[in-house]
């Protein structure tokens, strides 16, 4: 079993990969040709105390994203949030050498500013490595020359001004990443919707078996493992597709579901509540309710 490591600061970043001590403690942009990992870096998994923006590029193997083959031929973008665990394995190509760049924040440079919080609502730092995002050669250089920027003012002379101008470059390669994992969705149209058609199939089949009483109502992170794709990147990818989170979804299944016994059957409200997996019927008539603007039993009543 690999020991977990945890890096407090991003010097440990630099440490562990061989490179100079970073020139500001709580920000530092690495030219990933430099990086120099240890030979049994595949040992070690680790969590990080600050963020990692990552833009690379000609990695000479394929990946998985969701369910389709891509290559690390265009612009790549991962972003990881502190407190998620990370490993590597070995490169079965290792005669091609990785480019790129990755920017390292500690949370404590963006102390007092607005991005304390605003940074935890970008849903894409909950993404995984194969939910990355691809970027077009003009997008590539747009994110590039954002993060030039960024290090051409922490390597400047500090002044009053420099945290504000950097957060402001930072806040605005967190939207333009925003709007650009927007497009993928769009432009990734057809495999979403073979997604979108797997999850209907998979609710379905959950709501038809005879074990809701035992296994309850199914989970966001239940559907999302089934689906082979991070919670986060699913909601984010119904929403555009549908306009509702996987969450919407189940309760879309459930309210159906509900609709169906509460007209065909003669069976109790709290029977039906129990045979959709709820373990309370109050919880089952308050969301009924909130769906439909009727309680279970209004419903019943129009089909007498």
């Amino acid at each position: 079993m690999k020991a977990i490591k945890r890096f407090k600061k991003i010097s440990d970043y630099h440490k562990i990969t061989n490179l100079p001590a970073p020139e500001h403690p709580l920000i530092s942009l690495i030219d990933y040709s430099q990086v120099q990992y240890p030979e049994d870096i595949s040992e070690l998994k680790w969590t990080q105390d600050y963020y990692t923006i990552g833009l690379k590029r000609n990695i000479a193997y394929k990946f998985f994203y969701g369910q389709q083959e891509y290559d690390f031929d265009e612009g790549l973008m991962t972003f990881v949030a502190p407190d998620q665990v990370m490993s590597l394995e070995s490169n079965p190509n290792i005669g091609h050498k990785p480019s790129g760049w990755l920017l390292l924040v500690h949370p404590d440079f963006l102390w007092n500013t607005g991005l304390t919080k605003q940074i935890k609502q970008y849903e894409f730092f909950g993404y995984t490595i194969n939910e990355a995002l691809f970027l077009s050669e003009k997008e590539e250089h747009m994110i590039t020359d954002l993060l030039g920027n960024i290090k051409r003012e922490y390597q400047s002379n500090l002044d009053k001004f420099s945290q504000k101008i950097i957060i402001s470059q930072l806040e605005l390669l967190l939207n333009y990443a925003e709007r650009f994992y927007e497009r993928q969705f769009i432009t990734r149209k057809i495999l979403n919707h073979r997604t979108l058609d797997e999850l209907e199939a998979l609710l379905n089949n959950y709501f038809k078996e005879d074990r809701l009483t035992e296994r309850g109502l199914p989970s966001v992170q239940w559907i999302a493992d089934q689906l082979r794709l991070s919670p986060n990147y699913l909601s984010s990818m119904l929403k555009s597709l549908t306009g509702m989170s996987t969450q919407q979804h189940i309760h879309q299944t459930v309210i159906n579901k509900a609709k169906e016994q509460l007209s065909s059957t003669l069976l109790s409200v709290s029977e039906i509540a129990y045979n959709l997996g709820f373990e309370r019927p109050a919880s089952f008539n308050k969301l009924f309710k909130k769906k439909t603007e009727m309680s279970p039993l209004e419903f019943r009543k129009t089909f007498n």
